[in-house]
């Protein structure tokens, strides 16, 4: 009998155990709960510590209550200019309304995608109406504004409040800017042709004028050194007739000295003259003919 006692004692306290662990539950300092019943909120709890509920009949979701980040991928967007960008946003917002959060997305993964979408959409709208340079200009302080008021209106439907939506980056695509690499490669090898070619035009240019000044400067030169040797030979026959006007003799005598020199000076002329010849006039009166060396 008190074997049997125990072992039914010991079931229903087993029981007991069963039903107060589908009796109690926790919320977290970060975390909010909604008690349903069959599947249906009856109870919102925003307050952390231990709670009770209904055994097997009601059930708890929990949800965070800190600011979350959103991150999803670079998207494709075209501009009013029709210029294509990758832009990479990032989102922060959090759950403030877990009631129709969880009437509307109910968990946190599809919450995620929806609003993700929600991002994308805004984004592609916003920026769909201005120009790459209105992008980069000052402007983009109200655009991002823009942006951020649009997602937090369609946010609000699903119990969400965004708290702030930032494009981290907006790049061109690769494919651009390859094209756009590849045109400024063109356009520069263009330019430096352009360059060199008018380098090119611009040495002759200086090179024919030099030539040019280098033909005036040397006929100049050779004009005035033939004034200059002009004058010189007339100065020269006036000094020699100045010379020889006053001293006939002595002025024969250096003539005659200058054609021995040229005759003679090499040592190898044969001259046949008579002895009483003009030329022989300083060499003597008394000479027999003869071959002179």
């Amino acid at each position: 009998m008190n074997t049997n006692l125990k072992y039914y004692l010991g079931i229903v306290f087993a029981a007991l155990l069963f039903v107060g662990g589908n009796a109690f539950y926790v919320v977290g300092q970060a975390e909010q709960a909604i008690v349903l019943q069959f599947g249906e909120p009856v109870r919102l709890v925003k307050e952390p510590g231990l709670k009770l509920k209904v055994p097997f009949i009601q059930n708890v979701v929990l949800y965070d209550t800190r600011l979350l980040n959103l991150d999803p991928p670079a998207q494709e967007v075209v501009l009013n200019d029709k210029k294509r960008l990758d832009v990479d946003s990032f989102t922060r917002y959090k759950i403030v309304d877990p009631l129709k959060f969880y009437q509307t997305v109910r968990t946190e993964p599809i919450a995620r995608g929806k609003l993700e979408e929600i991002v994308n959409s805004s984004v592609r709208k916003i920026l769909g109406r201005i120009t790459l340079q209105e992008l980069l200009s000052q402007q983009r302080t109200e655009i991002m504004r823009d942006i951020s008021n649009a997602v937090k209106i369609d946010a609000e439907q699903i119990g969400v409040s965004v708290a702030d939506v930032r494009i981290r980056r907006a790049d061109l695509p690769i494919e651009v800017l390859q094209a756009i690499n590849a045109r400024m490669k063109t356009e520069r090898e263009r330019d430096a042709k352009e360059f060199r070619a008018q380098g090119q035009q611009q040495a002759q240019q200086i090179r024919a004028a030099a030539d040019k000044e280098k033909t005036i400067i040397i006929a100049e030169a050779e004009k005035q050194a033939q004034i200059m040797r002009g004058q010189g030979d007339e100065t020269a026959i006036q000094i020699w007739n100045e010379a020889a006007g006053s001293d006939p003799e002595f002025f024969a005598f250096y003539r005659t000295l200058k054609a021995y020199q040229a005759s003679l000076g090499d040592g190898n002329a044969e001259l046949i003259l008579s002895p009483d010849s003009e030329f022989f006039t300083y060499f003597g009166k008394s000479m027999n003919t003869r071959r002179y060396r």
